[in-house]
C-alpha cells in the first residue's frame, strides 16, 4: 500500500509539472498571429520559427509596442525603415498602419527575408535586423569582429549580442511550434 502511495504522489507530482512547465511556455513563448505568421513566412521564404522569435523578443507580441528609440509594432520597425520597406515591397504605408499586426509582421518579415539575401549568416541576420544594416557591414570589414567577412566572431554592441542570444533561444522553442 505504501508503494501504491509514492507511485501515485509521483505520478500527481509530475501531472503538476507538466502543468506548470505548459503555462511557463505559453507566458514566455505566446503563440499570437501564428496564421499571419505562416502565411508570410510562407510568402517570403522565410523561417515561421524566426518570425515568431523575432516578435518574442522585439514587443512580447505587443501591437502597440514603441521602443525608446522610436521602433513601433510587434516586429518594432522604425518608421523610416518600414517607409522604404514598403515602397520595395509597393504596398501603402502610413506610421499608425505599423500598430497593426498583421501589417508589421509582414513588413517584419519582408525586412528578415530581404536581410536574408544580403546576409547568409542567420546571426548576421539578426544582428544587422536589431543595428542595422550599415554597423553590421562595417563590423564585417573589422578584423576584430569578423575573420572571413561573412560571419561575426564578436557582435561589439552589448544590446544586440544579447539580442541576438534571445531571438535564438526563442527559436529553438518556436522550432517545435512551427513546422
Amino acid at each position: 500500500m505504501k508503494y501504491f502511495y509514492s507511485i501515485t504522489s509521483l505520478l500527481l507530482l509530475a501531472v503538476v509539472l507538466s502543468f506548470l512547465v505548459g503555462c511557463f511556455n505559453a507566458y514566455f513563448y505566446p503563440m499570437k498571429y501564428s496564421e499571419t505568421i505562416e502565411k508570410v513566412a510562407q510568402e517570403y521564404q522565410i523561417s515561421a520559427s524566426l518570425i515568431a522569435s523575432v516578435a518574442n523578443a522585439e514587443s512580447g507580441f505587443k501591437e502597440n509596442a514603441i521602443s525608446n528609440k522610436g521602433a513601433i509594432g510587434i516586429m518594432q520597425i522604425m518608421p523610416d525603415t518600414a517607409k522604404w520597406l514598403a515602397e520595395k515591397m509597393h504596398i501603402e504605408y502610413s506610421e499608425d498602419m505599423l500598430k497593426d499586426a498583421e501589417y508589421n509582421i509582414q513588413i517584419g518579415a519582408f525586412y528578415l527575408a530581404y536581410l536574408k539575401q544580403i546576409f547568409s549568416n542567420q546571426q548576421v541576420v539578426l544582428c544587422a535586423y536589431n543595428a542595422g544594416i550599415g554597423n553590421v557591414r562595417q563590423w564585417l570589414k573589422d578584423e576584430r569582429y569578423s575573420a572571413d567577412g561573412q560571419s561575426l566572431k564578436e557582435i561589439p554592441f552589448k544590446e544586440t549580442k544579447i539580442y541576438v542570444n534571445r531571438v535564438l533561444k526563442n527559436n529553438y522553442y518556436y522550432k517545435n511550434k512551427y513546422k
